[in-house]
């Protein structure tokens, strides 16, 4: 039985990419393996698949009596329902490790990158395996996509040498132009459900046992979300009460700006000031060079929930 390969609920590029890689690097192992995705690509994603030729991985949200590999994540509330009821083979992720376990040892990639594409494109080095030219292709989007055109403070040396490495064998002479033309269309918003802008990069976390959702829209100028704005404050409230979460959070990241006005639904919203040092001003705040949900933001909030 072949495994499925499979990133994180609400899938962006590197959750796709990743998988449909490693997917790639086990079966040229003699693993059998098949990637999946836990929903449909982003607009983001489909450019890019497109632009490569690559097909879209099938949708599994479900791991029962099914052999995983998990790329991009390792927490429970991100993960496929039933994950207990399958059987884990391995972990690829650039992220902190999460709260999955498991019976049996495991295959373990879990590296300080800016994206899992770089973990991966290692992996292919470790094992002498060749990286197909349309794989290294949405590999390359990927970084690029993750580390934000290297802007993120996620992005690490190693990144940068994965981007080089995968440019030359997918073909592209200008990795930045590449970039650019997808957070264009990352940036294309007009006439997209608001629940699905919320959704577009969104993660539920356990923060020493309490709920919290944070979500993250990229653009290349603010302005661009100015008229959704109350339409998003209102759908993130909804959100909270239909998951039971103590806060919802929604990042607008500016990418040129480099920073990002946070959306705030929360039963106590002084946690955002004791976290980033600035007293909000109503339901929201900017906060400069706030670019990485992962690394400017996530591990603020636990500090503070932690508390």
């Amino acid at each position: 039985m072949a495994a499925f390969v499979v990133g994180h609920k609400n899938p962006d590029t590197d959750s796709v990419a990743s998988a449909i890689a490693v997917a790639d690097l086990m079966t040229k192992r003699g693993i059998a393996a098949k990637p999946a995705a836990q929903g449909k690509p982003t607009p983001e994603t489909d450019f890019v698949l497109g632009k490569f030729g690559v097909k879209a991985p099938e949708i599994v949200t479900d791991a029962t009596d099914k052999k995983i590999i998990l790329v991009d994540h390792s927490d429970l509330a991100q993960s496929l329902e039933n994950l207990a009821k399958g059987e884990i083979l391995g972990v690829v992720d650039h992220h902190k490790l999460g709260d999955v376990t498991t019976s049996s040892p495991l295959e373990m990639w879990v590296w300080p990158a800016g994206c899992s594409c770089t973990v991966v494109a290692g992996m292919y080095d470790f094992y002498g395996i060749e990286i197909p030219k349309a794989i290294a292709g949405i590999m390359l989007c990927a970084i690029l996509s993750d580390t934000v055109l290297y802007k993120s403070p996620t992005c690490t040396p190693a990144d940068k040498k994965a981007c080089e490495k995968l440019a030359k064998i997918a073909g592209v002479k200008d990795m930045m132009a590449l970039g650019m033309e997808m957070f264009k269309v990352k940036s294309a918003v007009d006439g997209t459900p608001i629940r699905d802008l919320v959704f577009r990069d969104y993660k539920d976390f356990k923060m020493s046992g309490t709920g919290v959702g944070i979500g993250q829209l990229e653009v290349v100028d603010l302005a661009i979300l100015d008229k959704y704005k109350a339409d998003l404050q209102a759908d993130i409230a909804k959100v909270k009460k239909e998951k039971g979460l103590h806060s919802v959070f929604l990042l607008l990241t500016d990418i040129m700006k480099e920073g990002s006005e946070m959306l705030i639904v929360s039963d106590d919203p002084a946690v955002v000031e004791k976290a980033f040092g600035v007293k909000p001003k109503g339901t929201s705040v900017w906060l400069p060079g706030v670019m990485s949900r992962k690394k400017d933001v996530v591990p603020k909030f636990e500090k503070v929930f932690g508390a």
